[in-house]
């Protein structure tokens, strides 16, 4: 007989126990899934977004550490401000071999002179600037001219328009970078140069005009000499420049990696429960399976199937089954992560970012071998225990 045939036949012969097995299995690769994308997307957009800054140290105002980190990772718009000699102090300081400012700018919510609303904007100063340049060069070719920017994966020129309007000034983008999961792929990057002739021309053509404090500045991006100790030199420029905080490249969004932490604690700890309740209702499910089902498998022994076969059947019942409830579990998994990507980054408060399709292929295919390995370890022992059974006790009633 058939192995497949056979267990088949006995899955639909018992819907009950097929459903409750194939929903466990639907529980544990959903669960497993959906954390193991949620923060491995955490964690791999933390990473980008250290990158693409491109600095071993940021400088922002004394107590804006966490309105600078919210805004750099959820795309919250913010406008912080600190005085600009800040940056010269900051140059004077010993293992510090370069610096750059930036200022945090917004749109306007709702209004007609903008196509956009809540843009976070990074104006740059381009005769100092080391972290945007390096993208420049290499995926556009040239550094911004008056009126030009670059914005993130999701900034886009409106259907039927040429440029991007922003307090009645018109935008021409030159491109888009990579997508990092968090709030740079809604921020735009455009030279000083550019933000001071948005503020010249809002004054008469937005609803309200855009103000850059003069002699002010937001943050200011430091680079180490070779060999220094980024922490060393912070706590340098701490010393010598007052009403700032220095953010260390490695600690910057710190908070957010212990958020992290402990959530990952507490999805290791639901994951144990899961897995295990999982396994005990499994295991118990087969052996009653096992003793209903015991006459069959007598007769199946008396006919001349072998007790390798009998055993192998039910594994084989077993492994159908949660290979169904695992491939249930991934597209429910996959579908949701992907079209409610939005809704989990608000209400986890972590960006993340969707896995590539190899890596996601490799994810999936982990969340099956674990359907498969955790429901064949719980039907194992029920089912060596009744391929054990000789066949005329096994008939017996």
């Amino acid at each position: 007989m058939n192995l497949t045939r056979l267990a088949l036949r006995n899955i639909s012969g018992s819907a009950f126990r097929s459903w409750a097995v194939a929903i466990c299995a639907f529980l544990v690769v959903s669960f497993v899934l959906a954390s193991v994308m949620i923060l491995r997307g955490a964690e791999k957009s933390l990473r980008l977004v250290n990158d693409r800054l491109g600095a071993d140290i940021i400088i922002v105002p004394e107590g804006t550490q966490s309105e600078v980190e919210t805004a750099l990772l959820m795309g919250n718009p913010t406008q912080v401000w600190m005085p600009q000699d800040v940056v010269e102090k900051v140059a004077a300081v010993p293992g510090v071999a370069a610096v750059s400012p930036q200022i945090f700018l917004s749109t306007l919510t709702n209004a007609a002179c903008c196509s956009v609303e809540d843009m976070f904007l990074i104006a740059y100063d381009p005769t100092t600037d080391f972290t945007v340049r390096p993208w420049l060069e290499k995926h556009v070719g040239s550094t911004l001219k008056l009126g030009e920017a670059v914005g993130g994966t999701y900034v886009f020129v409106p259907e039927g328009e040429q440029n991007i309007k922003l307090y009645g000034y018109f935008i021409t983008l030159k491109g888009n970078m990579e997508p990092t999961g968090t709030g740079l792929d809604q921020s735009m990057f455009l030279t000083y140069e550019t933000a001071e002739d948005i503020a010249r021309i809002s004054t008469t053509m937005a609803e309200k005009p855009l103000e850059i404090p003069k002699d002010q500045v937001s943050a200011v991006m430091v680079k180490v000499e070779p060999g220094m100790d980024p922490k060393a030199v912070s706590v340098e420029i701490m010393h010598q420049v007052p009403g700032v905080t220095p953010i260390d490249s490695p600690d910057l969004f710190q908070s957010y990696r212990s958020q992290m932490t402990g959530l990952l604690k507490g999805v290791l700890v639901l994951i144990a429960v899961i897995l295990g309740l999982s396994l005990l209702l499994i295991a118990l499910i087969f052996s009653m399976a096992a003793n209903e089902r015991r006459r069959e498998l007598g007769v199946l022994r008396a006919m001349g199937a072998t007790r390798g076969f009998v055993f192998k059947s039910l594994l084989a019942e077993a492994s159908l089954l949660a290979l169904a409830g695992g491939l249930a579990g991934v597209l429910v998994t996959v579908l949701s992560t992907y079209l409610f990507r939005q809704a989990l980054m608000s209400s986890l408060g972590l960006p993340f970012l969707l896995p590539a399709p190899g890596t996601l292929l490799v994810q999936v295919a982990a969340g099956l071998v674990l359907a498969l390995g955790s429901v064949a370890l719980a039907a194992f022992f029920p089912a060596y225990r009744i391929s054990r059974l000789d066949p005329a006790v096994a008939m017996r009633e």
